[in-house]
Parts: C-alpha cells; sequence; structure tokens
C-alpha cells in the first residue's frame, strides 16, 4: 500500500481517471501498474532528475520514484544550459527520467536515461519509508545567486497536501484542471500530487487558454489551480466571452497563486461569474502556509489564515514580534511546522542562516495582519518593502491601487535611494494605451486618494512590458529604463 497515495491500492478507485493530459489518460489501476513497474526499476539508485515537460510521462516518473523510495530532481525544461548544468553538478542524480523521444540538451553528456513508460506493467511497492525521507528536490529561481536545492521530505507533502484538503473540502470527487509548469510546487505538488492523494482526477491542458479552461469546466472539472497571468488573462476575456463567464462560474473552487492576483482582476471575475478566487501562500522551501478557507470570506488581496499545523509570525528586523494586527503593522513572515523543508541540498551555511535560534523559517516576506487573522502580504523584504519618510511601506498595495486605474494595464513598484525621505517610491507602468500613457502627477493623486499621501509614487518609468519569470513573477531586479527620455521628472 503507498501510504502517500491510497487510491493507487484502493480497489473500488481502479477504474477512475487520474491522469489526463490532452487525449490522453490513464486510470488508477493504470497508474498503479505503470508507476510500479518504474519504482521496481529506481528502488535504491538514489536521487533521480525528472525531465518535467508537461506530460503523461512527467507524472508517471514523479510517481514511480516516490513510490521506490527515490528523491526525484524535476527539472525546468526551459532553463538554459548554465542553470541545468549546476543543478546537476549540485544534486549528482543517478540518472534522469524523459517521456519517450525527448531531445534533452547537450549539458547532459553520458548521464544515464531512462524513457519513462505510462503503459509498464508492475504493483505498487509495500511502503516502507519514513516520513524525513525525502521526497523531491526542488530548485529555486536562483534570484540572488545559484538556485538552491530545497530539500523536501514526504512528510511535508503528506501534512501540506492534508491541510489544504481540510480548507478547501477537497476531496476525491474533485476534477482538477489546470496549465502550470510540472517543476515547481505549484504545478507538481498541488496540481499533480494534490489529485492523486485525494484520489481525485487532474486534467492537464499542456498550455494554458481560457478555451481550455471553459471546455474542461463545461465537462465537469471542479477546481482550477493558476496564477496571476492567467486569471489576468481570464479577467481580459470575460466581456466578450460569456461562455467563459459561465464556465467559471460552475467551479466549484479557483484558486490563484506563486505572487498576488490584484485585486482588480479579483473583483472583475467575481463581478463577471459570481465567483471569488481565492488565493494561498507558500513558497518552495515551506510548501503552503496559508490560505482562504471555502468555508471563510474570499477576501481579495488576502492569503487567508495559516493551515492547520502551521504557526505563523510577523516579526521586526531586530527579531521582535509584531503583535498588532492592525492591517498596517508590517513585519517578516516567519513560518514553523511539518510543512517545512529540511534543508538546502550541499548547503549547511544557507540552511542555518535559513532559521531562527528557536527554529522559525524566515520568509523574506513581509506583510500585515488583519483583526480576523487574515494575513495580506505586502512584497518581498529585499525588494517590495520600502522605507519612506519613517514609514515602512509595501509595494504590494502601491501596485494594486494602480492597477485600479484604467490607464494602467501592468504595474510594479520599487523603492530608490532618496536624500530626504531615505527612499522614495518608484512605479514603473505599463500604459493600457501606449499612445496616452498617465502622467505622474495623476498616479500619484490617485494613490494618495486611496491609500494616504506617502505611499504615492514619485517618480514613474514607462515600459512596453514588465519583465517576469516562468511562473508570471515580475522580477523587480531586472527592471531597467530602456529610454531615459521616457522617465517622468521626479515629483
Amino acid at each position: 500500500m503507498s501510504c502517500l497515495f491510497p487510491a493507487l491500492t484502493d480497489p473500488s478507485a481502479a477504474g477512475r481517471t487520474a491522469l489526463r493530459f490532452g487525449t490522453r489518460s490513464l486510470t488508477y489501476a493504470d497508474l498503479a501498474s505503470a508507476s510500479g513497474a518504474l519504482a521496481a526499476r529506481l528502488r535504491g539508485v538514489g536521487r533521480v532528475a525528472v525531465w518535467a515537460t508537461p506530460e503523461l510521462e512527467t507524472a508517471v516518473a514523479v510517481t514511480g520514484a516516490l513510490l521506490a523510495g527515490t528523491a526525484a530532481v524535476p527539472l525546468n525544461p526551459k532553463s538554459g544550459e548554465r542553470e541545468l548544468a549546476h543543478i546537476l553538478s549540485d544534486s549528482g542524480p543517478a540518472l534522469v527520467l524523459t517521456a519517450p523521444g525527448t531531445e534533452l540538451p547537450s549539458v547532459f553528456g553520458d548521464l544515464p536515461r531512462l524513457e519513462v513508460s505510462a503503459s509498464g506493467t508492475g504493483t505498487v511497492p509495500e511502503d516502507t519509508c519514513a516520513d524525513e525521507d525525502p521526497a523531491l528536490v526542488v530548485y529555486t529561481s536562483g534570484t540572488t545567486g545559484p538556485p538552491k536545492g530545497a530539500v523536501v521530505p514526504r512528510r511535508a507533502l503528506t501534512a501540506t497536501l492534508d491541510a489544504l484538503a481540510d480548507a478547501w473540502r477537497w476531496t476525491g470527487d474533485d476534477v482538477l484542471v489546470h496549465g502550470l509548469p510540472l517543476f515547481h510546487v505549484h504545478g507538481l505538488v498541488l496540481g499533480v500530487l494534490g489529485p492523486l492523494r485525494r484520489g481525485g482526477s487532474v486534467r492537464h491542458l499542456g498550455r494554458f487558454t481560457p478555451e481550455g479552461v471553459a471546455r474542461e469546466l463545461n465537462e465537469g472539472a471542479t477546481m482550477l489551480f493558476g496564477v496571476p497571468t492567467m486569471y489576468h488573462r481570464l479577467a481580459e476575456a470575460l466581456p466578450t466571452d460569456p461562455e467563459l463567464a459561465k464556465a467559471l462560474g460552475r467551479a466549484r473552487l479557483l484558486v490563484s497563486g506563486s505572487a498576488a492576483l490584484p485585486v482588480h482582476d479579483h473583483e472583475r471575475i467575481a463581478a463577471a461569474t459570481g465567483r471569488r478566487v481565492i488565493e494561498r501562500y507558500g513558497m518552495t522551501e515551506t510548501l503552503m502556509n496559508t490560505s482562504v478557507r471555502v468555508d471563510g470570506e474570499a477576501r481579495a488581496g488576502t492569503v487567508g489564515v495559516p493551515l492547520p499545523g502551521v504557526e505563523l509570525r510577523l516579526v521586526e528586523e531586530d527579531g521582535t514580534e509584531v503583535s498588532a494586527r492592525d492591517g498596517e503593522s508590517v513585519g517578516e513572515i516567519q513560518v514553523c511546522g511539518p510543512n517545512l523543508f529540511t534543508g538546502y541540498l550541499n548547503r549547511p551555511d544557507a540552511t542555518a542562516a535559513a532559521f531562527t535560534a528557536d527554529g522559525w523559517f524566515r520568509t523574506g516576506d513581509v506583510a500585515v495582519r488583519e483583526a480576523d487573522g487574515y494575513v495580506r502580504i505586502v512584497g518581498r523584504k529585499a525588494t517590495d518593502l520600502i522605507k519612506s519618510g519613517g514609514y515602512k511601506i509595501g509595494a504590494g498595495e502601491i501596485e494594486n491601487a494602480l492597477l485600479e486605474h484604467p490607464a494602467v494595464r501592468e504595474a510594479a513598484v520599487t523603492g530608490e535611494p532618496d536624500a530626504d525621505l531615505g527612499e522614495r517610491v518608484v512605479a514603473w507602468v505599463v500604459p493600457a494605451d501606449p499612445g496616452s500613457p498617465p502622467a505622474l502627477t495623476e498616479l500619484a493623486g490617485h494613490v494618495a486618494a486611496r491609500l494616504a499621501p506617502h505611499k504615492r509614487p514619485r517618480v514613474l518609468h514607462l515600459l512596453a512590458a514588465l519583465p517576469r519569470n516562468d511562473m508570471g513573477k515580475i522580477m523587480k531586479r531586472a527592471l531597467t529604463v530602456p529610454d531615459p527620455d521616457r522617465q517622468s521628472d521626479t515629483a
């Protein structure tokens, strides 16, 4: 029996569809046979890399590795050769698992390769793994240096997925649709392993499209997982697509994660569909920390409350805990619980630095808490906490305010040194109409009226697009001014 995926050995689930990628699908009996056959080949081989293309074989590969007690290292097929070389050297996989016919970059050299069959014949082995045994090694984005491999134990997978089941009333009757990549926590752990743990079904679109979402929801899917870029595209399509609005309205649960969903998109989707998107908060090292619950208020701009088993606190820079729950007092989020990783592979220094002396993980995210415990993230400590004129300002709330202006399509906010204020607020804006961009005075007044005068942007840069990574997150360290003539005067 599999302790991670009970449905694989449950006779009542055998004929139920477990995975569907495009026109290809596997029942639980099929998946048990294919992953069991792979597990027999992987038993005792050590870590394995998984070339995580959005295909059925990727799901079989990870499931088979977990059944074998072998840690899987999911690889982003879009990574450059330098990053791949670092990850392969750091993780030292015994072999790489791929779908049949896959061409790998030359950086893999002579690393043994095993093509995964979705029609293999085998049985699910007895689960003899311990809770602390590594399940996955997931590499961080590497924004402050080479990517680090976060070692995720089996304990963290079960703790997070079971806590989400409690928060979302997630059951085997749910059918999840998503089009996320499969090399990270959101797409792989929540999007594939989550349904398999519940005994439900996942339908992967291969490539996200509003049409694909509407089709799957109309054909019985109950849940949608996406990132803000995806929900923004849905919000943009809704005014001219009443069938999409009906399909989204049928969903039991719409979940956004990996970055903050702008309040403007929240409201547009709710107005068109009658259904509110809920947000959750997690990261590679912690899996999931908080979520809006299905039996709670779906409040735009918040990530809900701590999940069962997770402890969360906000702290000042000197380590003093922020006790106020006033929606204004900013502190760094620190978490503790069974959802945490065990450390960074080969990096005891980085692991030690990531935890406090009393065992709490330093997330690097800054937030405020409402009176009822709801958490509202205002940004990253390194890039989104702006200290201006004696105030601590979170970039996230200013970005949301800017996005409410009709002349703004996209927005990012950063801080830059200021001799008088310490730091001044800088807005990076993609205009809705490039031929008629908004002026700084207009946007500054808009923000000041909604938030407070000290939060208004004092510099405006107009851009054709914001730099984003594969998950749609804005890469603020890459923000540059391509044309100095388009930079407004400081106000």
